[in-house]
Order: C-alpha cells, then sequence, then structure tokens
C-alpha cells in the first residue's frame, strides 16, 4: 500500500514516515498543501494522512480539493486541533477518521488498517480470497495447506496489494508503486525475486502469472 502524508512539523513528519516504512508501507511525503494535490493528481495513492496546519493551503481545504475534484481516496486527518466543530468539519467535509495530536503510532496504524477494511467492503480483520489468507496485524499469511508463515515487509506488501484486488491483473509498475515509495531504488527483478519468495512460502499456485500482462490471485467463489 502506497500512502501519501502530509505533514510540515519535520520532527513528527519523519517519525511517522519511518514508521510506516517499518510497518511495510510506501511513503511519499509532503510538506504543504499544494505539494499534496499536485501528488494526488499524478500518483495513485491507497490512503492519505493530512495535517490540517499547513503552510499557504490549509488541510481543510486540501481536503475540499481532493474530494470535489472527485478523489475517492481514504483519508486520515491527523491533527492536533481537538476542538468539536474541527473534528465535525474534517468529517463531515469527507475524512474517513480524525486522529488527535499526540497519537501512538500502533493506534494510527490500527486506524489505517480499519480505515483500508472499509474502504474494501470488510469487516473482518484479515484479507482473504479464500485461497490465501492475509492477517495485516501480524503480516503472517496461510492456506488450506500451509500453515501460518511470517512474511517480510516486501512480500507483505505484495500480497495486500494482489489480495485487495482478487481476480485483477497487477502489472510490475502497479505493484512497483504500491511497495516503493520516492527516491526508493527498485531493483529490476525485485518483483519477480518477492513471488518466487511468496510461492516458495505459500505454494506455487497462490499467486498466477498472466504472461505479458502481470500477476493475480484468483478471485474466490
Amino acid at each position: 500500500m502506497r500512502i501519501l502524508l502530509v505533514e510540515d512539523d519535520p520532527m513528527i513528519g519523519s517519525v511517522v514516515r519511518d514508521s510506516l516504512k517499518d510497518a511495510t508501507f510506501a511513503v511519499d511525503w509532503v510538506t504543504d498543501g499544494q505539494a499534496a494535490l499536485a501528488a494526488a493528481d499524478c500518483q495513485h495513492y491507497d490512503l492519505v494522512l493530512l495535517d490540517l496546519g499547513l503552510p499557504g493551503k490549509d488541510g481543510h481545504a486540501v481536503l475540499q480539493s481532493l474530494r470535489s475534484q472527485g478523489h475517492q481516496v481514504p483519508l486520515i486527518i491527523v491533527t492536533a486541533r481537538d476542538a468539536l466543530p474541527e473534528r465535525l468539519k474534517g468529517l463531515d467535509g469527507g475524512a474517513d477518521d480524525y486522529v488527535l495530536k499526540p497519537f501512538e503510532m500502533a493506534e494510527l496504524l490500527a486506524r489505517i488498517r480499519a480505515v483500508m477494511r472499509r474502504q474494501a467492503g470488510q469487516a473482518q480483520p484479515v484479507m482473504s480470497n479464500g485461497i490465501v489468507t492475509l492477517d495485516p496485524g501480524t503480516r503472517e499469511a496461510h492456506t488450506p495447506d500451509v500453515a501460518s508463515v511470517q512474511l517480510s515487509n516486501r512480500e507483505f506488501a505484495l500480497l495486500q496489494a494482489l489480495l485487495t484486488r482478487p481476480g485483477a491483473i497487477l502489472s510490475r509498475s502497479d505493484l512497483e508503486d504500491r511497495i516503493y515509495g520516492w527516491g526508493e531504488e527498485v531493483e529490476s527483478n525485485a518483483i519477480e525475486f518477492l513471488i518466487h519468495s511468496l510461492r516458495k512460502k505459500l505454494g506455487t499456485s497462490v499467486i498466477k502469472n498472466v504472461r505479458g500482462a502481470g500477476w493475480m490471485v484468483l478471485k474466490g467463489d
């Protein structure tokens, strides 16, 4: 999953970015509202973390612009503004959740998982296509024939991307977009290596190759 982090405080931004990366997310970090809108226009994001007190265009204006332009990306406001009118304005303006600073990263990560479950129409905390099951909380996966195995950060991110859209073919560039953030070096065979590793752990039939197009997990009945 790829997250756009919009935060102008350098200390908070660096801590959140690094923590998100440790939790397997690809992260692009911008520090003002105009840069956030520009990034959203040129890159697909699975979620936005948005501060309100931004220079130039504040967070409420960014949220309004995103929604008025048709961006349906899940969005969590992360701010120190705790007044009820601010919270109501953010949620009624199209935010999916509202997190107050200071916060524990464990809670923010749990809220991210909850928002993504709602976005995918899933009530259960695990992801599954009926063949392979993935637990975002523990980064463990299993199949009917393979007991739970621990996945690496990159393995988890790739399998999560595929399970978000069972039956859809994701190309190499699609998968790279969801796994790697700006400035991260991507080796030419990185996706193939991760898929080989996942097949070794979970079975060769878990991920299907569609020659010349990309990879997919089957859509369960």
